[in-house]
């Protein structure tokens, strides 16, 4: 097991971003870590729900000899910026200036993005093509709309009887009140909005929803690792086929049996025991998996 030591990260771009950076001795690489949705900190946690993604990838690396760097998204702990009026495109830009840091240095740079910091990693592929590896966790293979139409059909399934049956009483379609927000969200042109009383970060939502991650996939010649979890009901599973027959480099795609959106174990899929499942780690398999296919991937690097 290599020993690691976490230092302050900071990169000044169009706004100033804060996060820290793992360091160990003799790496074999750095890897730039991309959180999902919603306000998310450095460690992948959110204000009531701390899943710690981005902690435990960065510590379950640092343990296989792979440094990392993570930050706080705009508006977030010690970063500046405004959350809500941050746009999708916004964390492409923030993303691509982090990795061209990286790759002034003297490491292979691997960019692993976990659910909407899978669409991003596939975006900076693209435009990064001296990345040595991409890993999308719990990403997608379709529109962003798509998704989030998937989305609401997956979690309708979970919703307990009882509610289904009280929403059917009371003629209330979800699936279809949901659709009519989309439909909201993609005719604003502010940043912030308001939707259903609540301030929304409308532009977010356009640019996410109006972005397919395929032609990004498949313009990308560099090895990539995409893993989802069986049991996921926030990312199609089966766009693992869609991604595994990209046009570009080698691809190696793992449905990984019996884990959630949040990489963590489960029973049965469902959205209602994140909060108690994410008091535990990530499952164990999803370092494991990158660690070896970083491995293969650099052994089969020319010298």
């Amino acid at each position: 097991m290599t020993s690691s030591v976490e230092q302050l990260f900071e990169h000044d771009g169009a706004v100033r971003l804060v996060g820290a950076r793992r360091r160990v001795e003799a790496p074999s690489a750095v890897a730039v870590l991309l959180p999902g949705s919603g306000p998310i900190d450095r460690d992948g946690d959110a204000r009531g729900l701390g899943l710690g993604i981005q902690r435990q990838l960065a510590q379950g690396l640092a343990e296989r000899g792979i440094e990392s760097v993570r930050w706080d998204k705009r508006g977030v702990g010690a970063s500046e910026g405004e959350f809500l009026a941050t746009g999708f495109d916004d964390l492409l830009d923030d993303a691509l200036g982090i990795v061209d840091e990286q790759l002034g240095g003297k490491l292979p740079v691997i960019v692993i993005g976990h659910s909407e910091g899978a669409f991003v990693a596939a975006r900076v592929a693209a435009r990064r093509p001296a990345v040595a590896g991409v890993v999308m966790l719990s990403g997608s293979a379709r529109s962003g709309l798509e998704v989030l139409r998937w989305q609401s059909r997956a979690v309708a399934a979970d919703v307990p009887g009882i509610v289904r049956g009280l929403l059917r009483l009371l003629r209330t379609d979800v699936e279809q009140q949901t659709e009519k927000n989309r439909q909201r969200l993609l005719r604003t042109t502010g940043d912030v909005e308001r939707i259903g009383g609540a301030r929304v970060n409308a532009r977010w939502f356009r640019e996410f929803m109006a972005y397919d991650p395929r032609a990004d996939v498949d313009a990308f010649d560099g090895p990539l690792l995409a893993i989802t979890g069986t049991l996921d009901l926030q990312s199609p599973p089966e766009d693992l086929d869609v991604i595994r027959s990209r046009a570009g480099g080698s691809t190696h795609t793992v449905a990984l049996d019996g884990v959630s959106h949040i990489l963590r174990a489960q029973s049965r899929p469902t959205l209602r025991t994140y909060r108690a499942d994410a008091r535990r780690p990530i499952d164990e398999r999803v370092v494991a998996l990158i660690a070896a296919w970083w491995n293969e991937v650099s052994e089969a690097a020319p010298r």
